[in-house]
This record gives C-alpha cells, sequence and structure tokens, in this order.
C-alpha cells in the first residue's frame, strides 16, 4: 500500500508503568525486532504498520478485505509526563494496557490505569487489551497467570501473556484489539464517538461523517 492508500486509519496508545516493555512491544510489532537495551519514552511517539483486516460474519463466512493503517503511540510511563499522555487517551480508540509480570508494582498499578482510561478516553467503557509483558522471563515472574486473568475478567477486558523479546502473542494482541475496534463500529449506525479524524473511508474523516457530540454522545452507546 501506498502512503494514503488505506480504507481507515485507526489510533491505538500503549499505556503502563515505566519499564513494563511498551516500546519493545511496538517495535516487536511493526518491525519484527528487539532491542534489549532500556530506552525511556520521553512524551510521546509513536510506530506505524499497514494490515489488511477481515470481518467474519456470525456463520462463518469472511467479508472483504479491509485496508487498515494503524498508528501505534507510545506513551511515557513516569508521573511527571502524565498530564501529557492523558491528553492522547481521547485521540484513540483502542488501548494496549502492559504491564510486567516481573513486576508485582507494575500489576498493581494496573488498575490506576484503567481509572485514567475511564476518565481521559473518548468513552467511559473502551476497547481496552491487558497484556502482561516479559513472560519469556519466567524464572522472575511475581504476578500469576490466575491474578492476572481475574483482574482482565473484572474489567471485561482479553488477556495475553506477551514477550517483546520472543514475539510471543505480541500479533496476536494487536489483532484483537483491531477486532473488537472494527465490531464496535460495525455495531454503530451512530459513529459520534469516534474521535475525529480517526477513521478515514474512501477520503472522508470522521468529522465529515459524524454529527457533533454532545457529552452524552460520548458514553460508549454500542
Amino acid at each position: 500500500m501506498s502512503d494514503g492508500d488505506y480504507d481507515y486509519l485507526i489510533k491505538f496508545l500503549a499505556l503502563g508503568d515505566s519499564g513494563v516493555g511498551k516500546t519493545s512491544f511496538l517495535y516487536q510489532y511493526t518491525d519484527g525486532k528487539f532491542n534489549s537495551k532500556f530506552i525511556t519514552t520521553v512524551g510521546i511517539d509513536f510506530r506505524e504498520k499497514r494490515v489488511v483486516y477481515k470481518s467474519s460474519g456470525p456463520d462463518g463466512t469472511v467479508g472483504r478485505g479491509q485496508r487498515i493503517h494503524i498508528q501505534l503511540w507510545d506513551t511515557a510511563g513516569q508521573e511527571r509526563f502524565r498530564s501529557l499522555t492523558t491528553a492522547f487517551f481521547r485521540d484513540a480508540m483502542g488501548f494496549l494496557l502492559l504491564f510486567d509480570l516481573t513486576n508485582e508494582q507494575s500489576f498493581l498499578n494496573v488498575r490506576n490505569w484503567m481509572s485514567q482510561l475511564q476518565t481521559h478516553a473518548y468513552c467511559e467503557n473502551p476497547d481496552v487489551v491487558l497484556c502482561g509483558n516479559k513472560s519469556d522471563l519466567e524464572d522472575q515472574r511475581a504476578v500469576t497467570t490466575e491474578s492476572a486473568r481475574e483482574l482482565a475478567e473484572k474489567y471485561g477486558v482479553p488477556y495475553f501473556e506477551t514477550s517483546a523479546a520472543s514475539g510471543e502473542n505480541v500479533g496476536r494482541a494487536v489483532e484483537v484489539l483491531l477486532d473488537l475496534i472494527m465490531k464496535r463500529m460495525e455495531r454503530c449506525v451512530d459513529k459520534s464517538w469516534i474521535p475525529d479524524g480517526m477513521v478515514r473511508t474512501n477520503g472522508h474523516s470522521t468529522s465529515d461523517l459524524a454529527e457533533p457530540r454532545d457529552a452524552e454522545q460520548s458514553k460508549c452507546g454500542c
């Protein structure tokens, strides 16, 4: 696909404490590579990837492939950047919430991140995939699979144990998040919940497609 040659432009945001592996996760997804050097993200950065999404109907039929341009925004985990990163929440359609399986505190802080999302995201119930990262460091594990699954079930979100180093479940986590977003768009006749400029269909942005929204419309009604 050439630049601009796509059906949808969708932005995802990677969230989580500093050091959980957000940058490495996104780099593994877009480039299939792992950099073992820890580089702290300052403010906001992003990576991009083009994919073809094929929806499946209730009867198992596969729809026409849709060309998706994914922007994956990488946020700083430190508290001092929090006001900057939360400003980007409302412009994202889906969220990858990461914690470090070898760091229990990063897992406990998932609740805080979910609270931030419910406050600042485009609606009170945004699409989120929870990822327990660094699954390759099994001998250093501090969070059980059972505990993580229980928390994911509490919030009603999918959970994956991922490894930015080996690539385990990295692609799968993003695919599931994309599927959630695309299915939400298919369900919703009213597109006003979609952040302006987030989706382009045949050259039209959401600002062309949607009616102006008020505070009530910002709730996830679909």
